[in-house]
């Protein structure tokens, strides 16, 4: 027979402080009743089909999970959102917690709703739990200098490039996973070789400009400069993201690279000539390393 696990439900997208909250209500009810800690989440935003258009995530699905396995959950379940589960009414759907993913608890935020119409909400689960005899929290809203934590909140400091206060919210750094693509290694003729990272579907990228950036490769962390935008010095014409690796000297070409965002630096801007550019991105590279090296 499969262990029991007490569940956290949510869409969880950035792993904010308010779903830590949730995940350390979780791990603690696991403890106490000798469950496993989990996770019951969703691959594709429920706004895309309840509301008819999701937001740009802060995380894609992999790079939510990786933050929720690091936080301690030991299951993390990832369910599709499509019409059959939108219209499941809730008592459905909470039975199907019990019996098909065996939980021995739920923990969900203040603000959640699920089933059909999104009847239920944590009143219900609270009332469900108690007959069915299992334990339930229903965590409050949390508040970091009287603003709620939540992740549309965090979308908006990235989309204005401030990474300090979406980390303060998020409790870590942004976090942003992708493969290593072909650019056009215009970098590498000038003595600063980037990566270009595809960027997962449905991620909405921090506000155009460049970061200082923590890259892990093989479990190692190496400072990184990192540019978001459309190139416009050498006259580019869709979004790239381009880490260029300090220290770092090796392929990465097809690998999966994960960026942690620490700093804005400074925004997009086009500049005379190449060596005016290669000049700033020295400059930025400098910034970089000085900043870790106080932090």
């Amino acid at each position: 027979m499969q262990e029991k696990t007490i569940y956290a439900l949510g869409f969880f997208d950035g792993v904010h402080l308010g779903h830590q909250a949730l995940l350390n209500t979780c791990k603690a009810l696991a403890a106490e009743y000798g469950c496993a800690a989990g996770v019951q989440t969703f691959g594709n935003h429920p706004d895309a089909l309840v509301e008819g258009k999701a937001p740009g995530l802060i995380n894609s699905i992999a790079d939510r999970e990786a933050l929720l396995r690091e936080m301690g959950m030991e299951r993390v379940i990832v369910l599709p959102f499509d019409n059959a589960l939108m219209h499941t009414p809730w008592q459905d759907y909470f039975q199907r917690l019990l019996t098909e993913f065996h939980a021995g608890g739920i923990v969900c935020g203040y603000d959640f709703r699920f089933g059909d119409r999104g009847a239920g909400d944590g009143e219900k689960l609270l009332s469900a739990c108690k007959e069915t005899g299992i334990p339930c929290r229903v965590v409050p809203e949390q508040k970091v200098e009287g603003l709620t934590v939540s992740s549309t909140r965090i979308r908006g400091f990235l989309a204005e490039g401030n990474i300090a206060e979406a980390n303060r919210f998020l409790g870590h750094p942004h976090r942003l996973t992708g493969k290593v693509v072909t650019g056009h290694q215009l970098g590498r003729t000038m003595g600063i070789p980037t990566a270009n990272i595809a960027v997962p579907a449905g991620v909405a990228l921090p506000k155009y400009g460049v970061y200082a950036c923590k890259a892990l490769v093989d479990g190692k962390a190496y400072p990184a400069v990192t540019n978001i935008g459309l190139r416009p010095t050498v006259g580019g014409h869709h979004v790239t993201v381009e880490p260029w690796l300090l220290d770092y000297d090796g392929d990465l070409y097809g690998r999966e690279l994960t960026l942690l965002f620490y700093d804005y630096l400074r925004e997009e801007r086009k500049f005379r000539n190449l060596d005016a550019l290669q000049a700033e991105i020295r400059k930025n590279a400098d910034q970089t390393r000085k900043f870790f090296e106080k932090t």
